[in-house]
């Protein structure tokens, strides 16, 4: 567990160094904002502070409209009371990632009450007021995960591998379609049984030193024997992998992991993780701050599909309970295809290759 921790230690200083240098472009539209922004936390995931943050800022810089961007680092009553001062400073918009829905509906109430409109960002608020949700297909995520465990497990023409589920928060709607796109494409197998399902567990809040410690009790049920584990983002990923790394089986078990971190695409070229899914974080915040833009200009908004604010799935047409959005389009990432986030300038050449330049030139970066 040392290696995890200094892996949440050096994300919390990441996200630390971000939230100082966007602080004074946020303090500056404090006082009178038109958009208000609250981030889940900083420890799930890197992506928050590293990537959001600053494309949401430059998208709404460009854009002409004040903004307020503050992470609530994993706290329900400082998402709460930060909803509160945004609505205080003059708020038209709050664009949301929530930390659960019930949370998040009790802003969304008290914003619509003062007549904000809301905007769900990457997870949804289920039954809640949201004008708009933008993400990613996320049951296409989840897809693109078991179709890169299970092209791992071919490879290694395993007879009935044993498999485990680390799936994400259960008070995350996003986990809940990522659990059900790889199951889509795991679930027949296991059926037939020509795979073993051994375990099948949630981590709570994404909390990425508890899914350490599941996994743990995980490969300890499995008697240290285990040929896939189906982990719903890069860090419970890396999390499973220091664990692997312990008992020499890194390498040898395929993992899956989204969020194309630094961390995450190194691992993928060193064979930790066998595949990952990117997420063009840009378009997402760009999307997003182009419908707050709309609401509050009054000006015609594009969406491509729609999500049931009840059930929490896409949905065809639009009804009673469906909220328009924007639904990206998600990559699957193996070693082969690194270099395609490398290309898109999500990350650089400089961070991914340091140390593992031989991996990175085999793989044509």
């Amino acid at each position: 567990m040392a290696l995890l921790n200094k892996r949440n230690g050096i994300v919390a200083a990441v996200a630390a160094f971000a939230m100082a240098v966007t602080g004074f472009a946020t303090s500056v539209h404090a006082a009178s904002i038109q958009v208000g922004v609250i981030l889940p936390d900083a420890a799930s995931s890197a992506r928050w502070e590293t990537a959001d943050r600053p494309f949401l800022a430059a998208a709404f810089k460009a854009a002409g409209v004040t903004y307020d961007i503050q992470n609530a680092n994993g706290d329900k009553a400082a998402f709460a009371t930060i909803a509160d001062q945004m609505l205080s400073n003059g708020a038209k918009v709050l664009l949301l990632v929530n930390l659960d829905s019930a949370s998040a509906t009790a802003v969304q109430v008290k914003a619509a009450k003062q007549g904000v409109k809301t905007i769900d960002y990457d997870r949804l608020t289920k039954g809640g007021s949201e004008s708009y949700y933008v993400s990613f297909d996320n049951v296409a995520v989840g897809k693109l995960q078991g179709t890169g465990i299970y092209n791992c497990l071919k490879a290694k023409n395993l007879a009935n591998p044993r498999i485990v589920y680390l799936n994400g928060s259960p008070t995350d709607n996003n986990a809940t379609l990522f659990k059900q796109g790889y199951v889509s494409i795991l679930g027949k197998y296991i059926t037939a049984k020509k795979m073993t399902l051994v375990a099948d567990q949630s981590v709570p809040d994404w909390d990425n030193v508890k899914g350490g410690v599941i996994f743990e009790q995980m490969l300890t049920k499995a008697g240290g024997k285990l040929d896939a584990v189906v982990s719903a983002n890069e860090g419970l990923g890396l999390a499973a992998v220091a664990v692997l790394k312990k008992n020499g089986l890194n390498g040898k078990v395929c993992v899956s992991g989204q969020d194309a971190s630094v961390d995450g695409l190194r691992a993928v070229l060193s064979g930790d993780l066998s595949n990952t899914v990117y997420k063009a974080v840009k378009a997402e915040a760009n999307a997003a701050a182009a419908l707050a833009v709309a609401l509050i200009k009054g000006t015609a908004a594009t969406t491509n599909g729609y999500l049931d604010k009840v059930t929490g799935n896409p949905s065809a047409k639009a009804t009673a309970t469906t909220v328009p959005s924007v639904l990206l389009v998600p990559v699957g990432i193996t070693a082969r295809n690194v270099k395609v986030v490398i290309a898109d300038g999500f990350q650089t050449k400089a961070a991914v290759c340091k140390g593992i330049e031989k991996l990175c030139t085999a793989n044509g970066i």
